[in-house]
């Protein structure tokens, strides 16, 4: 089999966080960069835009990002935008039990030996330092394992933080939940300290942030973007892609020319016979309101026992996330319901006031065992086809930090001299 040299020239098919990521990786090295999307927008689930409904610009979804995580860091460091992402100095996460009323704040110290723990006003209410040593389970590698088969799934600190925060991390019923994904993103986040963990929102929004900096940095490495441009088929030749068939025309490869598939699973699953891809999915929920904020309001509230599950406060509109959102995608009242968590938080009245519900019916993954072990390496069984998204062997679930770690893995292997590799895919 022959090999392949360094490209010159990389179609980047996808343009949501991933393809971004790829595309921004590949421009810092000089290669010329042709991104394309069918959506006539860049960023993918990630996206921001204007609501007449509301008569503001909002985010299709509240996306969290954590102060340690790195490739968040490298991404907005490369695209010029490390002033994009806004957070408080210090790791706290507010909650609210909207059936009883209480209220308690979670504070992390800085430092990665967890003696807050031992700090009854720091930990979560009714539960013992005894009790985070479940957590030690949770971060040791655990392949193939799910989360009810390495901790008990019950339990104030169950109830109260653990199960809140991994079906936000996973998007998926955390009992069911891959261990292993799960622990990753704490060995990254509360296991290294208060200082990994501080939470961070898009500023202004996530458009603002992630995807018009990076198009701007492209553009000015000479890239070409094509939104609006759908991918219909690949020519797939025994060792290498030949043509890449747009709506609007065939693309020829040349022996200088590479791809990056960056889709979803399902449509690289389509474009790639034999490829094995996640083929189970859950969706996530957000529901925005044309309320301003009381004055102080904690810009992010965790609920325990509502409809809702976290509830952020932004300048213009307060705004609501349900992960694993299954049970209310056919919800009678919805906005009502999820207007009354708002309320209970911020002690507001009943009357719904203008708002939009947005539904990703396909969100994510399921971050369970089974599925975890569908996601494909970066690299293909073609010398010059890469893929990348949050839906790829990562070792994360799907955020926008695996997202953008999957960029620069398939921006290195583009980059690699290698030969077929036939692990992934069969021609």
């Amino acid at each position: 089999m022959t090999g392949f040299g360094r490209p010159k020239r990389v179609h980047v098919v996808g343009a949501g966080l991933a393809g971004l990521s790829a595309a921004v990786s590949l421009a810092a090295e000089g290669v010329h960069v042709v991104l394309t999307d069918a959506a006539k927008h860049a960023g993918g689930r990630c996206r921001s835009y204007h609501d007449p409904q509301l008569g503001m610009v909002i985010d299709n979804g509240n996306h969290l990002v954590l102060s340690g995580n790195p490739a968040v860091a490298r991404y907005l460091e490369a695209i010029g935008a490390t002033d994009r992402l806004a957070g408080p100095d210090r790791a706290s996460f507010d909650f609210m039990d909207v059936p009883s009323g209480a209220r308690w704040t979670l504070r992390p110290n800085d430092g990665a030996l967890p003696w807050w723990v031992l700090v009854p006003g720091r930990r979560v209410p009714g539960t013992g330092a005894g009790d985070y040593l479940a957590l030690a389970a949770l971060l040791r590698r655990n392949p193939g394992r799910r989360i009810d088969e390495v901790m008990s799934c019950r339990g104030p600190l169950w109830d109260r933080l653990l199960r809140p925060l991994l079906v936000s991390i996973l998007n998926t019923a955390p009992e069911e939940g891959s261990a292993d994904l799960a622990g990753a993103v704490l060995r990254e986040s509360l296991a290294k300290g208060g200082l990994a963990s501080r939470p961070r929102i898009a500023s202004p929004t996530l458009d603002a942030a992630f995807v018009e900096p990076a198009l701007a940095r492209l553009r000015a490495a000479g890239a070409e973007i094509r939104l609006g441009r759908r991918l219909r088929s690949l020519a797939l030749g025994e060792e290498r892609v030949t043509m890449l068939a747009f709506a609007d025309g065939p693309v020829p490869l040349g022996p200088e020319d590479a791809v990056v598939l960056a889709v979803p699973p399902w449509a690289a699953g389509e474009l790639l016979p034999g490829l094995v891809v996640p083929d189970d999915f859950r969706p996530i929920v957000n529901a925005h309101f044309a309320a301003v904020p009381p004055p102080g309001a904690s810009p992010m509230v965790g609920l325990i026992g509502g409809t809702a599950e976290w509830v952020f406060a932004f300048p213009d509109r307060l705004s609501v996330t349900v992960s694993a959102a299954d049970h209310l995608m056919e919800a009678e009242d919805l906005p009502a319901r999820l207007w009354a968590d708002v309320a209970a938080v911020h002690g507001l009245g009943a009357a719904v006031p203008p708002h939009r519900v947005v539904k990703e019916r396909r969100a994510t993954f399921a971050a369970t065992p089974a599925q975890d072990a569908r996601r494909p390496q970066a690299w293909t069984g073609w010398a010059n086809l890469t893929l990348a998204g949050d839906w790829t062997n990562t070792g994360l679930p799907a955020t926008i930090e695996g997202a953008l770690r999957s960029g620069e893995v398939a921006a290195a292997v583009a980059l690699s001299p290698r030969g077929v590799n036939p692990e992934i895919v069969a021609a």
